[in-house]
């Protein structure tokens, strides 16, 4: 209900927007002080304008149906409750990350969103794969965040250099450009390193493959709608300052088109219906960073609106699956689902064919945008390579269709006695999401003379970043019609030849005709070091385990035994010793302190004692000892005068 609510407020916000002439779409709204320290005083504030009004209703909108199928998917879990409570924790802070107006606030939900990243893909933490995946995230996406966290600071740091001590984003973008060049080009390479940890870009990627261990709702919200989004809106937010550091650009661009052909080749032979997903997810993001990359900030956004819709389509839909396998992942024990689960296997295709780039369906229009503004900016080989990672990722997620729901069903029998489609409450959100996947670029193409209606309603967010390209000496071109359209042609092309060899290789009647040579099985054993190095993930983790992660418990046991029997030695000898000068000086306290005053006690008793009896009180043996001592006296006086 809090999401359904929270989505339609969005959609009034975002009604109320467009009403405003696009001059006027900026409303700032300040909560309260926050911080105040001298002259630097942040307010708690949030910014209304197309970017993080658009983000709001992609947020809540495939938010919201996620928690409807999270209804059926999660009704037999015991803690039911905490896993909603965490999910609507997450959409608070993202929606806090992409509402804020300065970088202290984005931080908060920034964080906020790591820190429910590890609840959810650690949610059944009984499980140690889950325990260990939700810890791998929280280390990971710390390492990326100290960058960040560098970043504002040094941004602080040399705002207060020119007397300006606020950081709110249009006081940022006010004073940034008398920053010099290098200073700038340290700062946006520190915000970036926290977007390659937080959106899963090479080398900070790791994490996100092993996030699949979370429910599969978790999968499609944090993992592909929403979170690994962040890096990419923080960069177009940040458009200006990446506009003025070309060098910057240069590596977002070519880390994010590494990114995407690296996981690209890493799916096409992961076996497993969630991790193929994942390592679409983190190529589909390198593209995006590509676009922000070059300047192309729109064109990025666009693509992370229509990546939400059908990625968050194919992982619900995977999650269908599962659900109908009873928990089973593995895509070689599937296969002839089809007939069992029509909705959800007409769904699961509209987004593969989404995801691979064939029109009329949304993930076309945004990613021939970003192919053809690389082609455009004279990224000739960024253009390639995309262009063939489209053929990868129409080939990997065609094989993945033609796997699960197509030929004879490989499971068990027990298995297939159950295999039925899930209930209406999670395929809604499926059929709702291939409507979107089908329909939801229609926004971003250029059917106008002046260009696409997202476009348009994103010029006013943008509009200094383009302006910063061209100050930067960054040449901002052209279109050419005549070599758009045929460049969109071979982008076409290259998806449909990787879907019909996924058809060939995979599908059974295709498959019984082709040579023995295309069979995949033979494939896999003539290039078996090939193979092997792929499914392996290129043996990145191992790498890391063998150069980081082993050297760190290797030396944090060195420090135990360092703090055991060094630190903890000096603290329990100086305990001890303590101890033993306190014994000292108990026993010194009572053999001569106390018996030094004890024997001037009993000194005195005694003393006492005896002179006691002189003291009898009788007049008559005073006046006789008053007589004796007189004549003592006198007798002592004359027999000394006498002698």
């Amino acid at each position: 209900m809090t999401i359904a609510l929270s989505f339609l407020l969005s959609v009034a916000v975002f009604v109320n927007l467009i009403s405003l002439p696009p001059a006027n779409r900026s409303i700032l709204v300040d909560l309260f002080t926050w911080i105040s320290s001298g002259s630097l005083q942040i307010n708690f504030s949030f910014l209304i304008d197309p970017l993080s009004a658009l983000m709001a209703l992609v947020v809540t909108g495939v938010g919201f149906l996620i928690h409807v199928y999270s209804v059926g998917y999660m009704s037999a879990d015991r803690a039911y409750g905490r896993y909603f409570s965490f999910l609507n924790l997450f959409v608070f802070f993202m929606l806090m990350l992409v509402m804020s107006a300065d970088y202290l606030v984005m931080y908060l939900g920034w964080e906020g969103v790591g820190l429910c990243s590890y609840l959810l893909i650690g949610f059944w933490y009984e499980k140690k794969s889950a325990s260990d995946a939700g810890k791998k995230a929280f280390i990971v996406n710390r390492i990326g965040d100290f960058g960040f966290i560098l970043g504002i600071f040094l941004l602080i740091w040399t705002l207060a250099d020119q007397g300006v001590f606020a950081l709110k984003f249009e006081a940022v973008f006010s004073n940034i450009q008398s920053v010099p060049p290098a200073r700038l080009t340290t700062i946006t390479l520190l915000l970036f390193m926290g977007a390659v940890g937080k959106s899963a870009q090479f080398p900070l990627h790791v994490w996100l493959p092993d996030a699949m261990e979370g429910p599969t709702p978790v999968s499609a919200l944090i993992h592909a709608a929403t979170m690994v989004t962040a890096g990419v809106y923080m960069v177009a937010r940040n458009s200006l300052l990446f506009s003025l550091a070309p060098i910057t650009g240069e590596v977002v661009a070519g880390i994010g088109i590494f990114t995407a052909f690296f996981a690209a080749t890493i799916g096409l032979v992961q076996n497993d219906i969630k991790r193929v997903l994942a390592y679409s997810t983190v190529s589909q993001l390198g593209y995006m960073f590509v676009a922000v990359g070059i300047g192309a900030y729109a064109a990025g956004i666009f693509h992370l609106m229509t990546h939400a819709f059908f990625k968050a389509l194919l992982f619900l839909g995977a999650g269908s699956v599962i659900h109908a396998m009873a928990g089973d992942q593995d895509m070689r024990s599937m296969g002839g689902l089809y007939p069992h689960m029509k909705i959800t296997a007409v769904t699961f295709i509209c987004g593969a064919v989404a995801i691979a780039g064939i029109p009329p369906f949304s993930g076309f229009w945004s990613k021939d945008e970003i192919l053809w503004e690389a082609f455009r900016e004279g990224h000739t080989v960024i253009w390639a390579l995309g262009l063939f990672t489209a053929f990868l990722t129409a080939f990997y997620v065609f094989r993945q269709v033609f796997m699960v729901f197509a030929g004879q069903n490989r499971s068990d029998a027990h298995t297939r006695q159950h295999l039925h489609e899930s209930p209406a409450v999670m395929t809604i959100p499926l059929v709702v999401l291939a409507v979107l996947a089908l329909v939801g670029g229609v926004v971003g193409i250029p059917f106008f003379k002046s260009g696409s209606p997202l476009h348009h309603y994103l010029d006013p967010v943008f509009a200094s970043g383009l302006q910063g390209l061209t100050q930067s000496g960054q040449d901002v071109s052209h279109a050419h019609l005549g070599l758009e359209l045929l460049l969109m042609a071979v982008s076409v092309v290259v998806g449909l030849l990787g879907i019909l060899l996924a058809a060939a290789l995979y599908m059974e009647p295709l498959k019984a005709r082709m040579p023995s040579f295309l069979n995949p099985d033979v494939i896999c054993l003539q290039f078996k070091n090939a193979y092997e190095l792929l499914y392996n993930k290129y043996y990145v983790d191992e790498i890391y385990d063998t150069v980081i992660v082993r050297p760190l418990k290797r030396f944090a046991r060195y420090c135990y035994s360092f703090d055991l029997s060094v630190i903890d030695g000096i603290v329990n000898g100086a305990g001890w010793f303590t101890r033993l000068a306190a014994w000292i000086s108990h026993k010194f306290d009572i053999y001569v302190v106390d018996g030094a005053v004890n024997s001037l006690a009993t000194l005195v008793d005694f003393n006492s004692g005896f002179w006691r009896r002189i003291q009898t009180g009788f007049l008559q043996n005073y006046a006789l000892i008053f007589i004796i001592g007189l004549a003592v006296i006198v007798g002592s006086v004359l027999l000394f005068s006498t002698a």
